[in-house]
């Protein structure tokens, strides 16, 4: 009975044994075990496959110095300091996952292990150490890392470019701020302007005949009872009056007329855009004395519609302007023509010029108001000086308005 009974326990133990084998040969991770002296007393075909040899090519090897022996960087691993050795030194578990194993033909892959004391009652006999090839895995993380840190780049940069956006609206919006008060100025003295010369020249030509009409109205009461000969003086008299009142009807006429020019040339609606721009330049060469160079290549049938026109006329002031104010010209080239579908007109001057600073600065309210308006049109206006060499103004825009 007891021989049987012992049989028995043997063959279960063979069993036992061949489950055991099976289970090691069929499990997709590493498995090996170590002695106290770290050499290998079993690994299974994955581990021995995973690590570039047959499994009974490392029977009895330092598992240490097989595979183990060098960090990722290929500097030296003690295995006074290995995680698996320290394992069954010291009897407690450990996981790693941030070294390598290396192989056989001198590679290395990412690795992730457990070691695992084997006790046996009290004693430590060695350990066992399972492993798997975390390669992609680490490539994956790598991957994902690599790309939040692509995205926290974009991010910053998308955040740097906003502000530099922000700024640029801002500033952009100070300007506009700035260029609709300068308008507004410039309005109300034009406003202020007319309202004085209507009070001082219109006023008083209307006051001198007010003054007329009463003296008139008085004298021509008296009539009836002066003699032939007074009444027939009064009325040469009153004649005289009459003639001087027309001259100053005359004037105000004028006066009216120039200040009815002065808020829109007539001669725009009348003679067209291009006739407005040749008076407009000889007005100015004659008030500032300049020597004056026009040329003009413009098609007969090329004509601007009237918010155009009107927006290139006051342009085109503005640039005269900005010559009188500041150029200390004695001569100014106007030009006009039409290339590649772009309408070009151009006032240079020889004047004392300007830096690039000056032009660009945010109180440079002439050129940024004549930019403003250019850019309605959908053209452009550009501005080129030097100093002592005279500057150049271009308004560019397309012919298709036309």
């Amino acid at each position: 009975m007891s021989a049987n009974v012992l049989h028995l326990s043997a063959g279960q133990a063979a069993l036992w044994q061949h489950r055991l084998d099976l289970m090691l040969a069929s499990t997709g991770e590493g498995v090996f075990g170590v002695d106290l002296a770290g050499n290998c007393v079993f690994i299974n075909r994955a581990g021995a496959q995973m690590i570039g040899f047959a499994a009974d090519e490392v029977m009895g090897r330092n598992m240490h110095a097989l595979t183990h022996h060098s960090h990722a960087d290929g500097s030296p691993y003690a295995d006074s300091d290995c995680p698996i050795f320290n394992a069954f030194r010291a009897g407690l578990p450990c996981r790693v996952d941030t070294e390598v194993f290396w192989r056989r033909d001198g590679s290395s892959f990412a690795v992730e292990y457990s070691s695992h004391p084997i006790v046996e009652g009290d004693t430590v006999q060695g350990a066992v150490i399972t492993f798997v090839d975390i390669t992609g895995r680490k490539q994956a993380a790598d991957a994902l890392q690599r790309a939040h840190d692509d995205l926290a780049r974009a991010n910053d940069e998308l955040e740097q470019r906003v502000a530099q956006r922000t700024a640029e609206l801002s500033s952009a919006l100070a300007q506009l701020r700035e260029l609709s008060a300068y308008s507004e100025q410039v309005r109300e003295e034009e406003r202020t302007r007319i309202a004085r010369e209507v009070h001082d020249e219109l006023g008083s030509l209307l006051v001198a005949l007010k003054m007329d009409v009463n003296w008139l109205h008085k004298r021509l009461g008296e009539q009836e009872g002066r003699t032939a000969e007074a009444a027939g003086d009064m009325r040469t008299q009153m004649r005289c009056k009459c003639q001087n009142m027309s001259r100053l009807i005359e004037n105000a006429v004028d006066n009216v007329g120039r200040i009815i020019t002065d808020l829109r040339p007539s001669i725009l609606d009348h003679q067209g855009l291009w006739a407005a721009l040749e008076w407009q330049a000889q007005e100015f060469v004659q008030s500032a004395e300049l020597t004056l160079t026009w040329r003009m290549d413009v098609p007969a049938d090329l004509q601007l519609p009237e918010p155009a026109a009107m927006a290139v006329f006051r342009i085109f002031q503005e640039m005269l302007s900005n010559v009188g104010r500041h150029a200390q010209a004695s001569a100014i080239d106007i030009a006009m023509g039409v290339q590649d579908g772009v309408l070009e007109l151009r006032v240079q001057d020889n004047g004392v010029g300007a830096t690039r600073q000056a032009l660009e600065a945010p109180t440079a309210y002439g050129v940024m108001g004549m930019r403003e308006r250019a850019r309605q049109l959908g053209g452009q206006f550009h501005i080129h000086s030097e100093p002592g060499r005279g500057s150049c103004l271009r308004l560019l825009i397309p012919r298709e308005l036309a």
